[in-house]
Parts: C-alpha cells; sequence; structure tokens
C-alpha cells in the first residue's frame, strides 16, 4: 500500500492538472516533435514569451512530461508524448477536456456534498447534464473527443476480453462518435454493427465508420435509451454508461436492453469497479474520485460488483462473468426469460 504524500502536497494538485493543460493548449507536445528545442525556437513556435514558457517546460520536467536536454533545449518524454494528438496513446483530448470543463465544475463539490446535487441540478437546469448541454456545441465536442481518447486505449483490452465470434449483430448504446463499435467490428470482419445514440452524434460516428472502411457493416441509429432502444442485435455493448445515472434511471436503460434483445441475448456492460474496501493504492484512488466526478457532473456513482449485479437482475438479466480489464471490467449478463 503506498503512502499518502502530506496534505500540503496534496491539496496543490490542481497545479499540476494547470500545467499539463497549458502544454496541451500550447501545443507544445506537437511543437517540439522527434528532436530537442530550445526556449526560443519554441517560444516562436507556439506564440508565448520565451521566459515564461521555460519555466513552463521546467515544470513539465519535473513531471516527467519533458526532459532537459542541456541548459536550454528541451525534448518530450514517452509520457510528454502523449499530449501530441497524433500520438497514439493520446491524451490530449481528455487533458483540454479535464482543464476547461472538469476542473471548473470541481469548484463546487461543497455545495454538491452538501445537497447530494449536481452542479446542474444546483444551476437549476434540471436532472439531466447532457439534456442541458445539448446545445452546448463546445462542451459536446469537448466531451465526444474526450471519451474517444480514453475508449481508443481500451478498445484492444475489450476486444481481447470477450469472444465475439458467436455474435452476429452487437449494439454499442449510447455510442457517440463510434470509437468503440468501430474497433469491435474492425477486429470481427463477420459481425454487423449499430451504434445507439442521440441523433447529434451521428454525422461523427457515420464519419469515423467510412474512415475506417466499415459503413457498409455498421448503422447508426438515433434516440434516447430512455425512451425505447432498437432491436436486431443479439449482443449490447454499454461502456461507461450506467455509472452516470442514479439506480431509478439505470434500471429503466436495463430493461429498454432487455425489451430489445432476444432469448439469451448477452449484455455486457464496461465500468470501473467500486473496490470494497477502498485503499491508497491509484486505482482505487482512480475509481473513488470518478465517482466524486459522478456525484458533481451527471449524477451516477461508481458502483461494487454486487450493486451492479442488483441493478442487472432487477430488469431480468443473469450474471455470467467479469472481466478484468485493466482499470475498467468488463461484466457480462445474459437476458434471462420473464
Amino acid at each position: 500500500m503506498s503512502r499518502p504524500a502530506s496534505v500540503h502536497d496534496l491539496v496543490q494538485s490542481h497545479r499540476i492538472t494547470a500545467v499539463i493543460y497549458a502544454a496541451a493548449k500550447l501545443n507544445l507536445a506537437e511543437a517540439i516533435g522527434d528532436e530537442p528545442k530550445s526556449a526560443a525556437e519554441l517560444a516562436e513556435l507556439v506564440s508565448a514569451d520565451e521566459d515564461a514558457l521555460r519555466r513552463l517546460l521546467v515544470g513539465l520536467t519535473t513531471l516527467g512530461l519533458c526532459r532537459q536536454v542541456d541548459a536550454d533545449r528541451f525534448a518530450m518524454t514517452d509520457l510528454g508524448r502523449q499530449l501530441d494528438e497524433t500520438a497514439d496513446p493520446s491524451f490530449k483530448d481528455w487533458v483540454l477536456f479535464e482543464g476547461e470543463m472538469l476542473a471548473q465544475t470541481w469548484t463546487g463539490l461543497v455545495e454538491s456534498v452538501r445537497t447530494g446535487k449536481t452542479a446542474t441540478q444546483l444551476r437549476g437546469d434540471g436532472d439531466d447534464r447532457y439534456a442541458a448541454t445539448g446545445q452546448a456545441t463546445e462542451w459536446t465536442r469537448r466531451f465526444n473527443a474526450a471519451m474517444v481518447s480514453l475508449t481508443r486505449t481500451i478498445v484492444p483490452k475489450i476486444v481481447a476480453g470477450h469472444d465475439f465470434s458467436a455474435a452476429r449483430v452487437v449494439m454499442d448504446v449510447g455510442a457517440g462518435t463510434g470509437e468503440l463499435i468501430g474497433g469491435v467490428l474492425l477486429n470481427n470482419p463477420h459481425l454487423q454493427g449499430i451504434a445507439f445514440d442521440l441523433a447529434r452524434c451521428e454525422e461523427d460516428a457515420r464519419a469515423h465508420f467510412d474512415r475506417l472502411g466499415i459503413a457498409h457493416r455498421c448503422s447508426f441509429i438515433g434516440g434516447s435509451f430512455f425512451e425505447a432502444i432498437p432491436n436486431g442485435a443479439d449482443t449490447i455493448l454499454m461502456k461507461s454508461i450506467i455509472h452516470n445515472w442514479k439506480d431509478d434511471r439505470c434500471k429503466i436503460i436495463l430493461r429498454k436492453c432487455w425489451d430489445a434483445l432476444p432469448s439469451s441475448g448477452t449484455l455486457i456492460i464496461i465500468e470501473r469497479i467500486m473496490p470494497e474496501p477502498v485503499t491508497t493504492e491509484p486505482e482505487d484512488r482512480s475509481c473513488v474520485l470518478s465517482d466524486l466526478n459522478m456525484l458533481r457532473g451527471p449524477g451516477g456513482r461508481e458502483r461494487t460488483e454486487a450493486e451492479y449485479r442488483a441493478l442487472a437482475m432487477s430488469a431480468g438479466f443473469d450474471l455470467a462473468e467479469r472481466t478484468s480489464i485493466g482499470s475498467f471490467s468488463l461484466i457480462k449478463f445474459r437476458k434471462a426469460d420473464d
């Protein structure tokens, strides 16, 4: 079990977020590229003050994102290259989302803890953050891009964690711009796919399927999973969907999945699993911080395996198995007959 830092060190963590965000916003990883560059060269490339930029580069060096080659030249480390939008993996879009959207939202955590209400509810904008931001195109674009960067890193683990050979049609419920279903279909040429999400995601999803060369095998259907989920798939995927919602809303989504699946159909939920009990280990901390993000943001929560099992069983599913895929788990359920 790792030893926690002092409170003085812990409370300054927001400064690290700000430093990494600044690097991403300035496109420093792209500007440095594969060859070390001086602060003067970089200042010209990213339109920054030379002295102030050098101080930022020194800060990035202490975080392991840059390395100081000599007195005034800096290079990106392998870790720092993840800030390059062309890197694999790249977390640049997530860093921008964290720095521009989430960091500001977290400043109201005290009010959420006191009231149990999300930021959206406290503003009086209703209960559904996604509906409230439905017309906020910049928020939606940032959110979708951040989700893509995260999903892209775990698609290989999802493909390895479940044998899709017996499936015929797989539907990703809450598919966003189609990163997950696209990856599943690329690795399983026999499959047909359906991406199901709000209509505002359709244009980007279809463009993504065209780029992957799977448009003939994957359709997009617009709609709300609170109203109805289309039929036609024998396997439903849901990644990072259930954790967004309170139990009563989750039961509605899961029952809509049950209605859409044929007899003995498969439901795969991909979520973090809340540990019991929690420790100071980094994976536990990451899960708990995500849980607090759900409290402040959409209003859901991270759950234990038993809690996910209870929710799914209440909607008519039986647990098949759980497979760990890094910081997430792949939980498989079978549709039980009424």
